[in-house]
């Protein structure tokens, strides 16, 4: 007998699902299997990282940091696995010339620190599927689908997947890995983008930069952008690089050398500044012990507890402590020469005291003498508090400094401390997962603080490469770019979008005739342009994630599809849990970091992937009937 499965999305998750698979079917499945990648992007990469992209657009990990296998830190109740990292890859490509000149020339360049383009990127994701598929066991055979899957049905327990392309696919199970989803605008931006037609203006909403008509933006004119993650570092590089600017090297840093058809960009977003710099430098003092103080002793207490928990009470104490301890045992390991206490006693007293207590700040400020080695969640949280100016080109040096100086500490190893504050994070991230995955924390946590979390680690732990903050100062110096500061908001009249920013406070506003939201739609199951999950919706078959307070407050929803959080098995509209369909990935409630990752960390993504794919072949009906 053949058993089948289904994956929609054969991008680095859907990959990452076939990878375990493969692992774990000798342990659990006998006989023949057939897995279906379907996607009509190009399998292995996908939408996000296909080939088909602008070739300045890079990755905002270095080579050495980015991997789709296991190793021997990941913790999984599958095989360890292990495979090249990108770096390996790279390093022991034996024809570089088959992928062309331009990335020929570009692999020859790479070293472990390199930040690649997507494109390179692009060509190891195919390559990693095509490793995956060459060493399936016996008996196990992958089907290539370049098409949309549209309609998800079922005859009794077998699953009907219905092909853009007229073809139904008859498959036992189903995972649902499409990455992230578009939506239709949200009704404030349909209400903005009607506003701005009316009065002849330009809006372009929340979507891929890619993806965006960037034509309608005409050189010179000025252009007010709300965002300042990794899409607007995506849409500064298509608007100037890709606009035939380019950037020469100037004493330490860069100058901009432009064409002639660039706009002029006034960002700004709740924070005010760009995402932190990734670091550019390794640990000197090792990796950190993390689990510390937030790690499984600590989540589950709160989850034994079995009241509603209040994260920014209850664990941000704990996360923020592990994060500063991260910090500090790099700054001890690495650099020994700059406290003046031995780490053991410290980390004594440390662990003694309470987070940001007085006696904590006490023995930080007698141990740690220079201000710059102590870590300052607040500031990396909120880089701009404190900072006032009457007016747009008063603020413009006050926000350069600080960026250069955020640059600066990212690439200078002198601060590697930002680093293990990063490994702690990440650590605390997978922790934080398991704590909502739990049921225990309160709608209104989830509502408010894990949206506030998830902003903070994306502005600490997702930044893009030095040299593209480089390139934005360099831009900024130019007077390309101005940056309108913290809490901005935006207006819509008869001459132009109006807008300012609390760090403006007074000042007069900023007036454009195009407006760009430079991120991604937000999540929404409702809202979703997918036609599978929309009719899985209509159908009652998802279910949306819907925050209800403790008073019957219908607080929101996260916009994401409900799953078991163990496996991600698809719960439905009544609350059952289909026994054969899944989904993994950022349009499900299941917050799992990245869909690649670095190695050596014991991965939250590597683990999810092999609990989902373990959960996948134990739903196959052989499966079912060797248990009974």
């Amino acid at each position: 007998m053949t058993s089948a499965i289904a994956i929609i999305g054969a991008g680095p998750r859907g990959a990452g699902i076939l990878e375990r698979l493969a692992a774990s079917v000798p342990d659990l499945h006998s006989g023949r299997l057939d897995v279906h990648l379907i996607d009509p992007y190009p399998a292995g990469a996908g939408r996000i990282w296909r080939h088909d992209q602008s070739p300045l657009l890079a990755m905002n990990s270095m080579a050495a940091d980015v991997t789709m296998y296991t190793d021997d830190t990941v913790v999984c109740e599958g095989p360890i696995r292990p495979g090249p990292t990108f770096w390996d890859w790279a390093r022991d490509h034996d024809d570089p010339d088959a992928l062309g000149p331009e990335l020929a020339a570009e692999l020859r360049d790479v070293t472990a620190s390199t930040f690649p383009s997507r494109r390179l990127q692009s060509e190891y994701l195919g390559w990693v599927l095509r490793d995956v598929i060459a060493g399936l066991p016996d008996g196990v055979r992958v089907h290539l689908h370049r098409d949309r899957a549209v309609g998800l049905t079922e005859d009794g327990d077998a699953q009907l997947v219905e092909l853009a392309g007229g073809t139904t696919l008859r498959v036992d199970t189903v995972v649902l890995a499409s990455g992230h989803l578009d939506a239709t605008p949200t009704g404030d931006e349909l209400e903005l983008a009607a506003r701005a037609a009316e009065h002849g203006l330009r809006y372009l909403p929340p979507e891929q930069t890619t993806d965006s008509d960037l034509s309608v933006i005409a050189p010179g004119e000025t252009v007010l952008v709300r965002g300042m993650g990794l899409a607007f570092i995506d849409l500064v590089v298509l608007l100037f690089e890709g606009r035939g600017g380019r950037f020469e090297a100037d004493g330490d840093g860069v100058r901009y050398v432009p064409s002639g058809a660039e706009p002029r960009l006034v960002a700004g977003s709740p924070r005010g500044t760009p995402y932190h710099s990734k670091t550019h430098y390794g640990l000197l003092g090792g990796r950190p012990p993390v689990g510390r103080f937030f790690g499984e002793a600590e989540v589950d207490a709160l989850i034994a507890t079995g009241e509603p928990v209040d994260l920014r009470a209850q664990a941000w104490p704990a996360i923020a402590k592990e994060i500063a301890f991260g910090w500090y045992h790099e700054l001890f390991g690495g650099h020994a020469e700059r406290v003046l206490l031995p780490w053991e006693e410290f980390l004594a007293r440390f662990a003694e005291l309470e987070w940001d207590s007085p006696a904590m700040l006490e023995l930080i400020t007698a141990a740690v003498p220079d201000p710059l080695d102590r870590i300052d969640i607040a500031a990396l949280d909120r880089p701009l508090d404190g900072v006032s100016a009457p007016h747009l080109a008063a603020l413009q040096p006050m926000v350069r400094a600080r960026i250069a100086e955020d640059l600066r500490q990212h690439v200078d190893p002198r601060h590697t401390p930002h680093l293990g504050a990063f490994v702690a994070m990440l650590f605390a991230y997978g922790e934080i997962t398991r704590l909502v995955g739990s049921g225990v924390l309160s709608a209104r946590s989830q509502a408010y603080d894990l949206r506030w979390w998830q902003g903070f680690f994306n502005g600490v732990a997702s930044g893009p490469p030095g040299f593209r903050v480089r390139q934005l100062l360099a831009l900024a110096r130019a007077g390309y770019i101005d940056f309108l500061g913290a809490g901005m908001w935006v207006d819509v009249a008869a001459d132009g979008f109006h807008a300012g920013s609390a760090t403006l406070a007074g000042a007069p506003p900023l007036r454009a005739g195009v407006l760009v939201d430079a991120r991604l739609p937000d999540a929404s199951v409702t809202r979703t342009s997918d036609p599978l999950l929309a009719g899985l919706l209509l159908a009652g078959a998802v279910s949306e994630d819907v925050l209800v307070d403790d008073d019957g407050t219908v607080l929101g929803s996260t916009g994401q599809i409900r799953v078991r959080p163990a496996d991600g098995a698809l719960i439905d509209a009544s609350g059952a849990v289909h026994p054969r369909r899944f989904a993994v990935g950022p349009h499900t409630a299941v917050k799992v970091a990245g869909a690649f990752t670095r190695p050596g960390m014991n991965a939250q993504s590597l683990r999810y992937n092999d609990a989902v794919a373990r959960a996948v072949l134990r739903s196959l009906p052989q499966a079912a009937r060797a248990a009974a």
